[in-house]
């Protein structure tokens, strides 16, 4: 179940209005539209929350850094939701979840814990037919499943890497072309333009 991952999900404490707070261009209520059905199919909790208690927008240099490198895209907790949010309009959030699920699994300490979670990411992830596979060669996957009696926090490092990779080269480029970040773009740079005139 997508529970699993609950910092991953998508709830209704995010609305189109939260990313794009004023405004009725047709970007607006395109993404707008958009968002607000991929908010529909799920309601799990996640670290969403966040924006219910503080309205937080990125700034222009905040934005701007995203276009750098994936890596800066994804060290930013606004940035890392609003390509969550992309890639969930692309069918392919599978990808993040699962480099997000390593992330955590890198952080782990006791072994119950790394033999717990490394089983939940195979069973979400990995196996054949799993709820949100991921395209992984037959190598790192055996790798993997080898590994889930005993895992280390390297267990999914290669699958995490060739992942990752696939994000960089597919989705990342997609993404900073996309209609939604040059609309991100253009609202940071008003907002920035209205407190500098104020």
């Amino acid at each position: 179940m997508r529970e699993n991952l609950a910092n991953m999900a998508f709830t209704d404490c995010l609305t189109p209005a939260d990313l794009f707070p004023e405004g009725k261009g047709s970007k607006r209520k395109n993404w707008g539209t958009r968002i607000r059905f991929l908010l529909k199919t799920n309601s799990s909790h996640s670290v969403l929350h966040l924006v219910r208690n503080r309205r937080y927008r990125p700034s222009p240099d905040d934005v701007s850094q995203w276009a750098q490198s994936l890596d800066k895209l994804l060290s930013h907790k606004y940035g890392k939701m609003i390509f969550c949010i992309f890639l969930k309009s692309e069918f392919c959030e599978e990808n993040i979840e699962f480099w997000t699920a390593c992330e955590e699994f890198c952080t782990l300490t006791s072994h119950k814990e790394l033999v717990s979670k490394a089983n939940s990411i195979y069973e979400e992830f990995i196996r054949s037919e799993a709820p949100k596979e991921i395209n992984l060669d037959y190598h790192t996957k055996n790798h993997i499943t080898e590994s889930l009696d005993d895992p280390t926090v390297t267990s999914f490092l290669s699958a995490q890497k060739k992942v990752y990779s696939l994000m960089e080269n597919n989705s990342y480029p997609r993404f900073i072309h996309s209609d939604l970040y040059k609309e991100l773009c253009s609202r940071a740079e008003a907002k920035h333009l209205r407190a500098w005139s104020n």
